[in-house]
Parts: C-alpha cells; sequence; structure tokens
C-alpha cells in the first residue's frame, strides 16, 4: 500500500468501507445517487483501485471488497502529514492542532489516556 488514494478513489472507498462488500453495479448506483457520477466514471475508479490493491473484484457480480480499513488509510495520511508538513515532529502536530483549540475537561482527560498508554 505505497500509493495514496485521490479524491475520487476515497469516494469510492468511503462507499465500501460505510456498506462493506457491494457489487460494482450497487457501488455504481450509490454513486450515481451521493455523487452524481455515471457508471463508467464508477467502474473507471474501481478498475483503478483494485490495480492500486486497494479493492479486489471476484464473482459473481463483481463483487468489490475492500482490502485497506479506513483506520489504515487515516494513519497513512496523518504520518505523511506529519512528515511533509510537521518534520515528523509530533509535537508541532500536536501544537498546531490545539493551539487555538479550547478542549472539555473530558478530552484533556482523554488526550492524557492515550498519551500514558504509549
Amino acid at each position: 500500500m505505497k500509493e495514496k488514494l485521490f479524491d475520487s478513489e476515497e469516494k469510492v472507498m468511503e462507499i465500501l468501507w460505510e456498506r462493506g462488500p457491494l457489487s460494482a453495479k450497487e457501488v455504481s448506483l450509490i454513486a450515481a445517487d451521493s455523487i452524481g457520477w455515471n457508471k463508467n466514471t464508477t467502474y473507471t475508479v474501481i478498475k483503478k483501485l483494485e490495480a492500486k490493491g486497494f479493492l479486489r473484484r471476484d464473482e459473481p457480480g463483481f463483487l468489490c471488497t475492500p482490502l485497506v480499513t479506513r483506520e489504515e488509510m487515516q494513519k497513512k495520511a496523518a504520518t505523511s502529514l506529519l512528515n511533509k508538513v510537521f518534520g515528523g515532529s509530533r509535537k508541532a502536530l500536536f501544537s498546531a492542532l490545539l493551539e487555538d483549540e479550547k478542549l472539555t475537561d473530558k478530552e484533556i482527560e482523554e488526550l492524557r489516556k492515550l498519551i500514558n498508554e504509549r
């Protein structure tokens, strides 16, 4: 999983992450409803995702199954942001995130718990 997801690819993956394995036809119908895509656009994106190893298509009905989780992609994106924008500094990332943010006591406690569990 070396490649990243482009916006269009992420939209198809979101459909699969939300609803689980679906046929290519079902994905195209949902994409038509929610995004306004035509069938050919959806099928092209599905083929690209399959070629990149993000999903698998099986018979019958070209059943599309995600091969990566949303959480794996979130972690990959967060790591990329951390390295690209903050030079790998977690402290700089958290400082930027929390600089203008007012946290509740509960949120502070949850963050402390996450840090202490590391």
